[in-house]
């Protein structure tokens, strides 16, 4: 085609290309100086792509058009990804429903999942689409309060962000550890060998729902464990499980060359594990305090409540001499919320309600590793040039 129209004098204005299972489908738009050539150009094009088996068709552009088109280039442009463990028809007709309602045009569809067997089950699968989306939204909080509550409807997530030079440019990633890096509630795991399980489960869940603080709550839950031999800890790291994707996404944040961060809530001593077994660059945790082989009831130190998490990530970005804007975090709990909100991207995973709703982002349905997708970073990049 560009032979063709080389012939021609053409000016290549736009171009584009996708290959959609074996089909491939190319849009160029070219401008032909002399108007006499057009005709002749057309007739020369469709010839050559006739003999190749492909099919053409052509739109004339007008002056007015080709204006609005380049105006559109001063729109500012955001990313909405989605995420389900199958993407259905029915998900995307109804997020590109509320895109089209608030005034966006999708400029880009991009899946960013890996290919799937049908086999794949509704527990263990994962896809993910990104629309690239252009233009101006008169409420941009009703916009993200649509597409909110259409996750909750359909069980899926659905992130929305600005499409910064910072996207593909953030450098630390941040973790809360208890309920978001592992499964558990250390503490709570804790409690119930010390025969108080459930109290201090109804403490930590009111703390985490943001319905206590959480310094006191935290000295409270402390203090009724009180006793506890230290060799206790040892048994409750064993069954610690890790949440689904960590390890995964831990592996392909360093391969990329990501700094990585724990600021938890929990214990120090149990944080020291989870950082050595996933290769973390640095934790911050509350510091237990044990005296002869007993737990005490006390921490040592200041505790890591909600603002000394953010603090904690002001200070690592200012260290690794980057922007708070190149920062992600990542948490659960109400504690989590200073954190989230100071990180270029805050991403509550699988959060309590009122964390759901104030974060910038939310997963919910997928595993840690969902997270790389937010990045705009596909399967086929995780894997690296030679899987």
């Amino acid at each position: 085609m560009s032979a063709v129209l080389a012939q021609h004098g053409a000016t290549v204005l736009d171009i584009g290309q996708a290959v959609i299972h074996d089909t491939l489908n190319l849009g160029l738009l070219a401008w032909v100086p002399q108007r006499g050539e057009v005709g002749a150009a057309m007739e020369e094009l469709r010839a050559t792509l006739r003999a190749l088996g492909l099919e053409v068709r052509f739109e004339p552009v007008t002056d007015a058009a080709y204006r609005h088109w380049v105006g559109q280039q001063g729109k500012p442009r955001h990313i909405v990804t989605l995420l389900a463990r199958a993407i259905l028809a029915e998900h995307i007709a109804r997020v590109t429903a509320v895109i089209s309602a608030h005034g966006l045009n999708i400029d880009k569809i991009v899946r960013l999942s890996g290919r799937v067997p049908l086999v794949s089950t509704a527990r263990d699968g994962k896809a993910c689409v990104e629309f690239s989306v252009r233009g101006d939204t008169p409420d941009l909080a009703q916009l993200r309060s649509s597409l909110l509550e259409l996750s909750t409807e359909l069980d899926i997530d659905i992130a929305y962000q600005e499409d910064s030079i910072f996207r593909r440019h953030r450098r630390l990633v941040a973790f809360d550890m208890d309920s978001t890096l592992i499964e558990n509630e250390v503490i709570d795991e804790l409690a119930l060998r010390a025969g108080v399980g459930s109290q201090v489960a109804a403490i930590t869940e009111r703390a985490m729902r943001g319905e206590l603080d959480f310094r006191a709550s935290f000295r409270e839950r402390l203090a009724l464990l009180k006793g506890l031999p230290e060799s206790v800890l040892d048994e409750v790291y064993v069954g610690l499980t890790l949440t689904e994707g960590a390890e995964h996404l831990i592996a392909t944040l360093k391969k990329l060359g990501y700094k990585t961060a724990i600021l938890s809530g929990g214990f120090r001593c149990i944080g020291e594990r989870i950082r050595a077994r996933l290769g973390i660059d640095y934790l911050f945790a509350n510091e237990l305090e044990i005296c002869d082989g007993v737990v005490t009831g006390e921490v040592r130190g200041e505790i890591v409540d909600a603002a000394r998490k953010a603090e904690l990530l002001r200070q690592l970005a200012a260290r690794e001499g980057i922007s708070l804007e190149q920062t992600i975090a990542v948490g659960d709990g109400a504690n989590d919320l200073l954190m989230l909100g100071v990180a270029g991207l805050g991403i509550a995973f699988r959060a309590k309600p009122i964390v759901r709703a104030t974060a910038k982002q939310s997963i919910s349905q997928l595993g840690l590793d969902s997270i790389l997708y937010l990045m705009g970073i596909s399967d086929q990049d995780a894997r690296g040039p030679h899987s």
